[in-house]
């Protein structure tokens, strides 16, 4: 069965420690199904970056519980220790690490947080997949993960993801659990399979932006499958059918896209060094060079003074950038309040968001990005 060979192989690639791996319809339902298995409810608190996607606030509101963002830091995009302390109170049931882009920082000083004030800890590994944290592959430093297998993803099935964890308690609980899973409709599996069609033959150069932005405005008006409905960007509300269940036709094909996998991640870190060595020569913002061995590049952040601008001008050269995270809870704009997010209270993850691009680390013609980079070093924030 494909969906057994692939739990196979990812415990095998990940390590022994993982006791089981659960597939689900998206990597936010697995979130949601850990938080459920931990106990998260009415009144609950989890800490989270204050710098991530909406649907991981929406996960624990969907909950009863009440998201307690924290700050990032500027060098790694991930929360910033002595924050996550302080936010810390009696009614803290969770901690969320976030490898942002890829990275994973500060996770042992978070575990050793989480255990002495008896808290959970999740790795938030939806962006990690590949990377690792001293040695250790991504998912593994916390008492459970969950990563995502989107449409950009090293590992795709189009649309989904797992959750792991080395508890047996957890274990049982989500077994228990997903005896709720919703299973995926006849039109949702003849939708999946379209999608696959159009990204295996449709997509280039030519194509990419238009048929990108023709999908999100279908997935947010909720005309097919999407990474994310309307509902789930513009609502705190958890829609119908969320917690749902994995398809054979997502396992098919993963079972066609994991033997890519290591390849991929090899030509991602090579890229993003390319990338580096090119903005340090140039006295540009990069990453810092003792964090690429754990970094899993699934996109290369770049810091620029005008992001429309320079989004504009990518476009005219044909160059693909990312938009991950153009919000602090992106892809929301405006009033936040709804998430329990108050505006201007996290100024490092706010300038972040206003002037972050993301560089493809897969792309087709690496040579065009670094002629586009080349060429527009001014655009591009100095090195601090």
């Amino acid at each position: 069965m494909p969906l057994g060979y692939m739990k196979e192989r990812i415990t095998s690639y990940l390590g022994d420690e993982v006791r089981e791996v659960f597939f689900y319809w998206k990597g936010r339902v697995a979130l949601y199904a850990l938080l459920k298995a931990m106990g998260v409810g009415e009144g609950d608190e989890v800490i989270l970056p204050a710098y991530t996607c909406v649907v991981v606030p929406n996960a624990i509101l969907y909950l009863g519980a009440k998201p307690v963002y924290v700050e990032v830091s500027a060098k790694t995009y991930n929360m910033d220790i002595e924050a996550v302390t302080a936010a810390i109170s009696d009614r803290t049931r969770v901690i969320i690490c976030q490898n942002t882009y890829g990275l994973s920082s500060g996770l042992d000083e978070l575990k050793d947080i989480a255990v002495k004030h008896g808290l959970y800890s999740i790795e938030d590994c939806t962006h990690g997949l590949g990377g690792f944290y001293q040695g250790a592959s991504n998912g593994l430093s916390c008492d459970a993960a969950f990563f995502s297998t989107q449409w950009n993803k090293p590992f795709s099935t189009g649309i989904g993801g797992f959750a792991i964890t080395n508890s047996e308690s957890l274990e049982n609980r989500l077994s228990v659990l997903n005896r709720e899973l919703v299973t995926p409709s006849s039109k949702e599996l003849i939708n999946l399979r379209v999608l696959y069609f159009v990204k295996r033959y449709l997509i280039n150069d030519v194509t990419y932006w238009p048929l990108v932005k023709l999908y999100r405005w279908l997935s947010r008006n909720n005309l097919v499958v999407g990474s994310s409905s309307g509902e789930e960007i513009n609502s705190i509300v958890m829609p119908e059918g969320y917690f749902k269940a994995f398809s054979n036709v997502q396992a098919k094909e993963g079972v066609r896209t994991l033997p890519l996998l290591a390849g991929d991640l090899e030509a991602r870190k090579r890229n993003a060094r390319l990338y580096n060595q090119i903005l340090i020569d140039a006295g540009k913002s990069h990453v810092a060079e003792n964090l690429f061995d754990d970094h899993s590049f699934l996109k290369y952040p770049l810091l620029v003074k005008d992001r429309n601008r320079f989004m504009a001008l990518s476009e005219k050269s044909r160059v693909l950038l990312g938009e991950w995270f153009l919000t602090p809870l992106h892809p929301v704009e405006g009033d936040l309040s709804a998430w329990e997010y108050e505006c201007g209270k996290y100024p490092v993850a706010e300038y972040l968001a206003e002037h972050v691009v993301n560089l493809p680390t897969t792309p087709s013609n690496v040579e065009r990005v670094i002629g586009f980079l080349e060429r527009n070093m001014g655009e591009i924030v100095d090195c601090s």
